[in-house]
C-alpha cells in the first residue's frame, strides 16, 4: 500500500505516545506503509498548536468532524477520552476511514458492540490500543503458552498498580468521573490486565469482583494533563464517581482459575502492570516496571539448577527486538506504541484486521461490565450473561 494519511484526535498523554510512534515507525520499520501525519485535533487552539508544533503533525482542526470530512485523511486514531470514543468512531466509520481507537473502546459493552458492528458493516480496518501485549517480552509468553511449554494452564493472576492519586487533595481529574472516563481503576487499569489474561489464557467464563472508593470527594482541577492536574487543595469539592479500586476472581473457559486486581492507590508502584501464570510443566511471570524481562520457570530442567532464570528479551529470536538495538540494548514503554503501530499498518497492506481490534475491545468490555454486575449484585455472573 502506499502511505497512510492518519487525522489524530487527542493531543495529551495519549496523543503524544501515538505521534512518537508514528514517527519512529519509518526509521525502525520500513517495511510496512508509512504514515503521514496529516492533522491533529482538539478543542484548545492554543494548546492543539503547541502540541502540532512538538509532535511534528502537518496541521490542525479544532472540530473533528471536520477532520473526518477531510480527503486527505486515511486513519482517525481516538485518543480523547473515553466518552467521545463512540460518536467519534461512528462518524468515522460512516466516512469509510479506518480507526485506531484507545481502550477502553466504550464507555459500556452496547456502545461498543455498536462501534463494533458499524466498523465491520462499512469493512474498514479497526485497531483497539492494548498497547502492553506488544512488549518482546509479553510476545515471548505467548509464544512459550502457544508451543505447550509450560503445559496446561491453571492459574492467571495479574494486578496493575499505581498510586497518583493516594493524596486525598490530588484534583479530580476527568478519570475520576464515570460520565467521562466510564469506570476507575476496572477500566482504566484492569482492562489492560483482562486483555493480556485473553491474550495469554484464553476466553473469561465468569467472575466475581469487590470494589471500593477510598476518597469520596476531592478539590476540582484548575488544570489537568494526562495522569497531571493543578489545583488548590482549598478548592470546592466533586464527588468521585468510580472506583479507586477493584479485585475480581475469575474462571476461564479452559478451567484456569484467574485473580485480577486494580488499584490506585498502592504507595511505591508506579506502573506495576504484571502477571504470572502457573501451568503444568512450568510458569511465567512478567512485570511491565521491568519491561525487558520474562521469568520462566521449567519443571523439566535438572534438579539441582530448578528456579526461575531471568530471559532478556532484547535478542533477535525475539518478536520486534530485531529492528531496534543490539541485544542488551534495552527498550521502554514508547516501543509498544511502535509495535501496535506497526501491527496496524502490515495488516492495512495485507488487507486484514489487525489484532487487538474492536472484537477484543467488545470481549474486554463484557468481562468490565461483568465484574460490576457481579459487584452490585453480589454473586458469580457469567460472561454469556452480556453477550
Amino acid at each position: 500500500m502506499s502511505n497512510i494519511r492518519v487525522g489524530m484526535i487527542g493531543y495529551k498523554f495519549m496523543g503524544k505516545a501515538h505521534s512518537n510512534a508514528y514517527r519512529a515507525l519509518p526509521m525502525f520499520f520500513p517495511n510496512v506503509p508509512k504514515p503521514e501525519m496529516k492533522a491533529i485535533c482538539g478543542r484548545d487552539p492554543e494548546g492543539l498548536e503547541q502540541a502540532r508544533a512538538q509532535f511534528g503533525w502537518e496541521s490542525s482542526e479544532t472540530d473533528w468532524r471536520a477532520l473526518i470530512a477531510r480527503d486527505d485523511i486515511d486513519l482517525i486514531d481516538i485518543n480523547a477520552p473515553s466518552d467521545a470514543h463512540k460518536e467519534i468512531a461512528l462518524a468515522a466509520a460512516a466516512a469509510g476511514k479506518h480507526i485506531f481507537c484507545e481502550k477502553p473502546l466504550a464507555l459500556n459493552l452496547a456502545d461498543s458492540v455498536e462501534m463494533l458492528e458499524a466498523a465491520e458493516k462499512v469493512g474498514i480496518k479497526h485497531l483497539v490500543g492494548f498497547n502492553y501485549r506488544f512488549a518482546p517480552a509479553v510476545q515471548l509468553a505467548k509464544k512459550l503458552i502457544a508451543e505447550g511449554r509450560i503445559g496446561k494452564i491453571y492459574h492467571f493472576r495479574g494486578m496493575f498498580l499505581q498510586d497518583f492519586i493516594v493524596d486525598p487533595d490530588f484534583p479530580l481529574v476527568w478519570r475520576l468521573q464515570k460520565e467521562i472516563a466510564g469506570s476507575g481503576s476496572l477500566g482504566d487499569l484492569g482492562a489492560h490486565v483482562i486483555d493480556m489474561a485473553r491474550f495469554l489464557v484464553g476466553e473469561f467464563q465468569e467472575v466475581i469482583g469487590m470494589n471500593e472508593t477510598f476518597i469520596k470527594e476531592r478539590p476540582l482541577p484548575s488544570a489537568m494533563t494526562g495522569l497531571s492536574a493543578k489545583g488548590d487543595k482549598d478548592a470546592p469539592r466533586g464527588p468521585v464517581t468510580v472506583d479507586d479500586a477493584t479485585l475480581f476472581l475469575s474462571r476461564f473457559d479452559n478451567g484456569a482459575l484467574g485473580s485480577i486486581e486494580a488499584t490506585r492507590f498502592a504507595p511505591g508502584h508506579r506502573c506495576t502492570n504484571s502477571f504470572e501464570i502457573n501451568g503444568s510443566k512450568g510458569s511465567i511471570k512478567f512485570d511491565f516496571e521491568r519491561v525487558n524481562e520474562l521469568q520462566v520457570y521449567f519443571t523439566d530442567d535438572a534438579a539441582d539448577v530448578q528456579g526461575f532464570r531471568r530471559v532478556l528479551a532484547t535478542d533477535p529470536a525475539h518478536a520486534y527486538s530485531e529492528a531496534w538495538w543490539p541485544p542488551g540494548h534495552t527498550i521502554g514503554y514508547e516501543h509498544t506504541f511502535t509495535h501496535e503501530l506497526h501491527e496496524f499498518m502490515l495488516a492495512l497492506s495485507e488487507d486484514r484486521q489487525p489484532v487487538p481490534n474492536f472484537h477484543d475491545g467488545v470481549a474486554c468490555q463484557a468481562v468490565l461490565e461483568a465484574v460490576d454486575k457481579s459487584i452490585e449484585e453480589r454473586r458469580w455472573v457469567a460472561i454469556s450473561e452480556l453477550r
